[in-house]
Formats: structure tokens, sequence, C-alpha cells
């Protein structure tokens, strides 16, 4: 008995031994990075009432120096487990996850920007759980990931993010496809039982040169009203200095019983860079919301917005100007007259690492 339990105990420990060597093999891996923007805006309007000509997302002031948003997001994986936290501070961070804004001071829901657990089936199958930023659309929160400062009109009125769980599947080459399952869009916590299917499908040319994406999300927004909402993202790269973007995307509500409503937008974005110091945008953006479906635009509108990046190591100084041209008089003069049309300054800085 005594032999057999010597030899039982070796064995188990030469068991653990050899998996405490094999799994020191393995290191975690850790990564932190950061951003924060800064601009000052001036509407020529000079309206006197917010949100100041800005019928878009997170720079909704006048006249005035802001701050936009500090991020620090940090990322740890272990073997097929990783983590992703990413932490936002700022009125960009409140905007993003406007309904988790709880109105106390100090810490709160909306700082966090993104939050996930992510665990690698194999390596063409993974799942993830929790918080992340929208697949749909062109442009991002992240104000550093952008070469336009201002937003579009689409990002403004689409989902910013989803919370819930998805798999990405590699379909093999350059393709890719991604489904899930998640609360109704921006809710980080919700009571309602509703809850929204949403996918993308992803593809490339075999340099890479030309990407494609296929986006959706679909489900109850509110009691009785189900949201539907198509995408379609095209970049390619013409040249080294010069690259072409595309996004095109319609999202219908219909209340049950009753006949549904849409609105829709398409954009171009023509990126330039001469230099590795020195690049130009332009944004050319067609928004129509004839029915104030998820606006109060009543119409349409044209937006055009030049933006040059010029870029000294991590730091990107962004100067703006941007022309709006509505169907209907929207934006607000000083006089307390109303326009079809406004133009915009912006002057930003972004820093990343």
């Amino acid at each position: 008995m005594l032999q057999k339990f010597l030899f039982t105990g070796g064995a188990v420990c030469a068991f653990f031994a050899g998996y405490s060597q094999d799994s020191t093999k393995a290191t975690p891996a850790f990564k932190l990075s950061g951003s924060a923007d800064v601009y000052y805006r001036y509407n020529f309007n000079d309206p006197t009432q917010s949100p100041y000509n800005s019928l878009t997302s997170f720079t909704t002031s006048q006249n005035s120096f802001e701050l936009g948003m500090a991020s620090l997001k940090a990322e740890h994986s272990f073997g097929k487990a990783s983590l992703t936290a990413d932490l936002g501070f700022g009125k960009r961070a409140e905007d993003f996850s406007y309904n988790d804004v709880s109105g106390s001071r100090g810490f709160s829901l909306a700082n966090v920007k993104q939050l996930y657990l992510s665990y690698a089936v194999s390596d063409k199958f993974k799942l993830t759980m929790g918080k992340w930023a929208t697949h749909v659309g062109y442009e991002l929160v992240d104000a550093y990931l952008n070469r336009n400062y201002s937003m579009s009109y689409m990002f403004s009125y689409g989902p910013f993010f989803h919370t819930g769980l998805k798999a990405d599947i590699s379909l093999g080459g350059k393709s890719a496809l991604m489904v899930g399952v998640a609360n109704p869009s921006d809710f980080s916590t919700t009571t309602s039982t509703s809850k929204f299917v949403i996918a993308q499908f992803s593809t490339a040319t075999s340099n890479s040169k030309v990407k494609f994406y296929l986006n959706y999300q679909g489900g109850k927004y509110l009691p009785g009203v189900s949201l539907q909402q198509g995408d379609i993202v095209i970049t390619g790269a013409v040249t080294d200095k010069f690259s072409i973007g595309y996004n095109g995307t319609v999202q219908s509500r219909k209340p049950s019983g009753k006949t549904g409503d849409s609105w829709w937008g398409s954009a171009l974005y023509f990126n330039v860079d001469p230099t590795s110091f020195f690049g130009l945008t332009l944004r050319t953006e067609y928004f129509s919301d004839k029915k104030s479906v998820a606006s109060t635009i009543g119409g349409k509108v044209f937006e055009n917005t030049l933006s040059a990046n010029f870029k000294v190591s991590n730091l990107t100084i962004i100067p703006e100007l941007r022309l709006d041209n509505a169907s209907t008089s929207i934006f607000t003069k000083n006089n307390g007259d109303v326009a079809k049309s406004t133009a915009t300054a912006i002057l930003a800085a972004v820093y990343s690492f």
C-alpha cells in the first residue's frame, strides 16, 4: 500500500512539475496604449445656443477651447484567452456612452468605453463577450483613428457600440464573418428582453489594397419598434500617397402595425499624403432624414469637410474647415434668424501612444 501511495504521489508530482514547465513557456502578453485630444471650434454664424450649429457628435461648442477625451487602453493575453479594457474620460467619452451617464461626478459606467473578454477556440474561431465599439460605419470614436476631426452625420446617428456576445470566424484567405447577439445598440445595461442581431462580412484583394465590409444590425429598438440597418464600407489604396474610402448606410424603423420610415447617407473620403509629415482628407457626405427618423433635421444635408494632418512624431495637428448645406433652414444665426447653410473652423491636436 505504501509503495502504491508513493508511486501515485510521485506520478502526480511529476504531472504538475511537467505542467508547470509547459506553462512557463507561455509568457503573458501585456500592452498599454492611450490617446488624448483637444480642440477649438468656431462657427461663423456665431450662434448663441447649444449645440451651436453642430448637429453631429462631439463638437458642440462655440468660440471655446475644449477637452475632447483622454483614453487609456490595456490589453492582456495568455494562451487563448485575452482581455481588453478601454477607459475614456471627458465629454467625448460621455457622449459616446450617453445612455450610461449617471449625472454624478466621478467614475461611472460611461467611462468604460470598451470592456471585453475573448477566447480563441481555434485559429479560425474566436468568441468575444462584453462591450465594444460598433462595426457599422467608417469612422471611429477615437480621434486619433480619424483623419477628419469633426464627425459625419452617419456616424452620429448610427450605432456607437454593442454589448453582447459575438463570434469571429475566418473563412479562409482574406474573408471573415462576424455574427453576434447584443443588447439594443448603445446600451451597456438594459432591463429590456429584446436583443439585436449583429453581423459583418469582410474581404479584401490578395494585396489588401482594396477592402470591403458589409455590416448589419437589427432588432427591437424600443417596445413595439423594430430597427434594421445595412451598411457598406469600401477602402482602396490607389497609390502609396492616395487612397479613397466609401461609406453608405440605410436605417429603417418600423412601429408595430404601422408603416416604417428610414434615413440614409453616403460619403466619400479622399486621402492624400504627399509626405509623411503632411496629409489632406476631404470628406463629402450626403445625409437624408426627411421624416426625422433619427434626428431633428427633417430634410437633407450635404456637408464637405477638408482637414489637414500635420504629424510630428506621436502628435497630429488638424486644422479643419467644414461647410454644411441643408434643404431646410436648420442652422441658427447670432440675431436669431435661421439659415440653410453654415461654415465652421476647427483646430484640433491629437496625441496617441
